[in-house]
């Protein structure tokens, strides 16, 4: 039998187990990262609304399992995420303006405008680009750890996962071969209940995601998703295992996508209202908030200073982004070679001399 998930904060916000070694102070920086990430969501959302960004997938209602599996990685482990990860970059030190002009895919995109909305990397912060072919980035993360392990490096690699990729085949491709060779990968999959309109009982006849593991030789652990403290808890133990030459990890985190599966999504037309309002009542913003203010280490005010402090950052961070050009033409030629050979160099001078790459006709179409 699938076993119950991990918990130590109950929906109530009470300590029912034992919490993970977490300094009061981060503690406090881990709350206010949630704080930012729904935050973000919200003025993203309605940017997308008012046609100044063409796309965007929230992370809304699975603040606690993002920010939670970032939390016990070092700035050294390489990240290889899904659609709802952002906040993991945005943990590592992605700014909030870096994450704007990539939506926005203009000159200040670290990317260069040359990939998805919300489809973000940047190698300084060890994250990897998603391809919405759904599971292609999990062979990846197996790959880069596979090279670790070959080069005696102690990085971890951490391929992030929906509930839906789990059914791909490329998920088994990298869980077979990462458990034959025992490599340092940890695959942390948000089960939030839906694979865009197809609920888990119809993508997967097991259990849960967790127990897909036990096929693949290494360990599946479940784990309350909603719950920051559980998902530290479990994290931590794979990144540790999986650091230390014991081998991979699949780490299920229950929780619960509150908004579409993007902004082109309406939920309203596949999933019942009440279900949503049930999942509403486990918020791991609330969740934590009780806890912390129970134990002393969130004050009344501080909450309501965050987000004012953050407010401004977002506002900032799109006033600027707003004002900035398209990337430059001669972006597109001047990175594809060390040395640019003489017909592309007369590519690139034609299309400036043509003046391609100034017109800007709106926001990406999805």
């Amino acid at each position: 039998m699938n076993a119950a998930p991990l918990q130590l904060l109950d929906p109530e916000g009470r300590l029912v187990g034992e919490a993970p070694a977490v300094a009061a102070e981060d503690l406090r920086r881990l709350f206010r990262h949630m704080v930012r990430m729904r935050l973000l969501d919200q003025r993203m959302l309605s940017l997308q609304r008012q046609g100044r960004i063409g796309f965007y997938g929230m992370a809304t209602g699975q603040e606690a399992a993002i920010t939670g599996s970032a939390y016990p990685l070092r700035d050294t482990d390489w990240i290889f995420p899904a659609l709802r990860e952002t906040g993991v970059s945005l943990w590592r030190g992605t700014t909030t303006r870096e994450i704007v002009c990539q939506l926005m895919g203009n000159s200040g995109d670290v990317l260069i405008g040359r990939q998805m909305p919300c489809h973000f990397s940047d190698r300084r912060v060890r994250s990897v680009a998603w391809s919405s072919v759904i599971g292609t980035q999990l062979v990846h993360a197996m790959g880069a750890a596979w090279a670790a392990q070959l080069r005696k490096e102690d990085t971890v690699c951490v391929g992030y996962l929906g509930d839906g990729a789990s059914s791909a085949a490329d998920f088994h491709a990298a869980a077979n071969f990462a458990g034959v060779f025992r490599l340092p990968v940890v695959f942390f999959c948000q089960n939030n209940q839906w694979a865009i309109s197809v609920p888990l009982s119809r993508q997967t006849a097991s259990e849960g995601i967790a127990i897909k593991a036990v096929a693949y030789g290494f360990p599946g652990v479940r784990v309350d998703g909603n719950d920051l403290l559980a998902v530290i808890a479990a994290m931590r133990e794979a990144v540790d295992r999986a650091r230390s030459g014991g081998g991979p990890t699949l780490v299920e985190a229950v929780t619960f996508r509150m908004g579409g599966h993007s902004s082109s999504d309406d939920p309203t037309r596949y999933r019942d209202g009440q279900l949503v309002e049930q999942w509403e009542r486990r918020d791991p913003l609330g969740r934590l908030r009780t806890w912390l203010r129970a134990s002393g280490a969130l004050g009344a005010d501080d909450e309501e200073t965050w987000s004012k402090e953050i407010h401004e950052e977002i506002g900032a961070a799109i006033t600027e982004a707003e004002a900035l050009p398209p990337p430059p033409i001669e972006s597109m030629f001047a990175d594809v070679y060390a040395t640019m050979p003489p017909g592309l160099a007369e590519q690139m001078r034609y299309a400036v001399a043509m003046g391609e790459g100034q017109k800007v006709e709106g926001v990406f179409p999805l």
